[in-house]
């Protein structure tokens, strides 16, 4: 599977697994660029030695967290692309299906959310991002072509609102949170789909 780390062991209890998320922590903390391999090392609980037997650099280590948000999404689009029916339902289904992986993944879709496109590795998650993208936009455009959306919404403005209320869940939602992801999607789906506004 996609993003599925290799079981390469350092130190007894230290695994990748266990490296990659405490650097995730620190790089949503204080940002990728600013965060050095000591600072790393001492968070992490290991030497800098400890964390080079499992990751060449921390360009890698970043890579692996992006990936670990994107393999997500994009399986999640993928879900959606083998999916018959209208368009606007294969929609909120990829609004759904986002949702999840945000809050199933919420750390690595908040450093995603907050790459720039500074490196090799950023700008290729990057142009991953746009492709999904595009695929959104496509789906609003087929649901306004098939009369169940407003003619005159834009596609790639109404996707990027429509992901933008998903991506503003990494502002404010919390690991610790009692909202389950099922409760998060139904809200953003029925303001989306349905309005705020009692009729």
């Amino acid at each position: 599977m996609t993003g599925t780390l290799p079981r390469r062991r350092g130190r007894p209890g230290l695994d990748l697994e266990t490296v990659l998320g405490r650097s995730v922590e620190l790089f949503n903390e204080h940002g990728f660029d600013g965060t050095s391999m000591e600072d790393l090392a001492r968070h992490v609980g290991i030497t800098k030695s400890a964390i080079y037997h499992h990751v060449r650099s921390k360009d890698a280590l970043l890579g692996l967290a992006l990936d670990r948000a994107l393999s997500g999404l994009e399986e999640a689009a993928a879900e959606v692309r083998t999916m018959d029916g209208p368009a606007i339902d294969r929609l909120e289904s990829l609004v759904r299906r986002s949702v999840e992986v945000l809050v199933e993944r919420l750390p690595y879709v908040t450093l995603l959310l907050r790459v720039h496109g500074n490196s090799p590795v950023e700008r290729d998650a990057l142009a991953r991002r746009r492709k999904l993208d595009r695929f959104a936009a496509g789906l609003v455009q087929e649901a306004i072509d098939d009369g169940d959306l407003r003619p005159d919404a834009d596609a790639g403005v109404t996707a990027r609102l429509l992901f933008g209320m998903v991506n503003s869940l990494v502002e404010w939602l919390r690991a610790s949170s009692t909202h389950s992801a099922d409760e998060l999607a139904d809200a953003i789906t029925r303001a989306a789909f349905e309005g705020l506004r009692e009729r």
